[in-house]
């Protein structure tokens, strides 16, 4: 079967080409893709080439499907995995597989034949065997793409944690009924992370996410709102700190004391440093924006991790029960990630879009692996539909759904937008 896709060679060298895949073996499966979601961890992997961790020293003779944020359907099942994967069910990827030997390989980074940015796929043996192929039962394909990234959120809360006074003993998880705070957070992964704060079953009782753009934070208010939070016993407060003494007021805001959670998600010295001013007691300083610089540093209070045992943690990507917990939330509806969506495009804007993705404003950019269409703005679907009848039709069924994209506009576009 041929498959089109986006592969990278070499430092910012991506090529569209279409090529033929090897039939499977017995322990592969091969898949179509539907969706994938541009990650800024592809455009590190523009910018690094064989220099990244996970990309393969000899990727310029031998080069790798890009994209790590996707979801489809199983075509053809390998008689190993018959048991378990049937043709024809939707799928989601966990590409942390963390294999023995090999512990950065991951789809979208280091393998031929597999990656997001494709028609079709075959899914390597290795894949299935760490648990990281996952039956997928929602509506929407986009929502199986941004469940990657939301499993990268609950990872976040997942992985920070709390001592006890004379003890030895990490609590794992933010504080349960403890003070939060989201610095630079109304980003699509800040946008996420509000979202799991409301509706996860460990919720702080003071969340304060911040932004330097009222426009950014006035979207976010309108699609988390303080009234909703309220309801799931969450005090929620919006907080540009572009104005005044933002250190200041996000003590006085705390009470006084600090917070106990903390969450960076902007590689920005200023960002940390201000993160690191209103920790409170056994605060934990969450550095979740991973930087492209790899010299990047900041200062932290030393004097208060001796005496108020602050902390610092991070993570990565989550892991598989990460990935699962989120396909369970949005399959029940307790999540919506439709909120981190603001561009939607076709395969053929994935070269552009990747490597110019620090440059492009809004959340995540969705696309469709089997249609041609340039990298398009939700919030321009109202005058593209002035003279294009297909971004007409979209306009009104995002604005059915409060702006948001939505499982009826995905299918509309699958069905009427120009094939590739």
């Amino acid at each position: 079967m041929k498959t089109k896709a986006v592969r990278l060679y070499g430092v910012n060298d991506f090529r569209l080409e279409e090529f033929e895949l090897p039939e499977i073996k017995d322990d592969e499966i091969l898949a179509e893709v539907v969706s994938d979601s541009i990650c800024m961890s592809s455009y590190k992997v523009a910018i690094q080439g064989a220099a990244h961790k996970r990309v393969p020293e000899d990727v310029a003779e031998n080069p790798i499907i890009i994209g790590h944020e996707f979801c489809g359907t199983i075509l053809k099942v390998g008689s190993k995995w018959a048991h378990e994967f049937k043709e024809g069910e939707k799928f989601a990827i966990q590409p942390a597989i963390n294999a023995k030997g090999n512990v950065y390989a991951a789809p979208g980074y280091s393998f031929k034949y597999i990656g997001g940015s494709a028609t079709y796929v075959v899914i390597p043996a290795t894949v299935m065997e760490h648990n990281c192929l996952l039956h997928y039962n929602g509506e929407a394909f986009f929502s199986g793409s941004l469940a990657e990234p939301v499993s990268c959120i609950i990872g976040g809360y997942h992985v920070n944690y709390h001592t006890e006074a004379g003890k030895y003993i990490h609590h794992m998880g933010i504080k349960e009924g403890g003070k939060c705070a989201l610095l630079a957070g109304v980003g699509p992964m800040g946008l996420g992370a509000i979202d799991y704060a409301i509706h996860c079953d460990r919720k702080p009782s003071l969340l304060v996410v911040t932004d330097i753009d009222s426009a950014r934070l006035e979207r976010a208010a309108t699609i988390y709102t303080v009234e909703e939070a309220k309801a799931n016993g969450v005090e929620l407060i919006y907080l540009n700190t572009s104005e005044g003494d933002a250190v200041a007021k996000l003590r006085e805001l705390s009470g006084g004391d600090g917070y106990d959670d903390v969450y960076v998600f902007a590689p920005v010295r200023p960002v940390v440093e201000q993160a690191s001013k209103i920790l409170g007691f056994d605060g934990c300083l969450n550095f979740f924006a991973g930087p492209s610089n790899t010299e990047f540093e900041a200062m932290f209070n030393f004097y208060n991790v001796h005496y108020l045992f602050t902390h610092v943690a991070g993570n990565s990507g989550g892991n598989n029960d990460d990935l699962m917990e989120a396909l369970e939330m949005i399959g029940d509806g307790r999540l919506n990630p439709s909120a981190m969506v603001t561009h939607v495009g076709g395969l053929d804007c994935v070269i552009d879009t990747t490597l110019n993705l620090p440059h492009i404003p809004g959340g995540k950019k969705l696309v469709y692996t089997h249609i041609s269409m340039p990298l398009t703005a939700i919030a321009d679907f109202e005058k593209l539909g002035e003279t294009d009848p297909l971004f007409a039709e979209l306009d009104k069924l995002v604005k059915k759904h409060n702006g948001l994209w939505n499982v009826e506009a995905e299918r509309y576009l699958l069905a009427n937008a120009k094939a590739i």
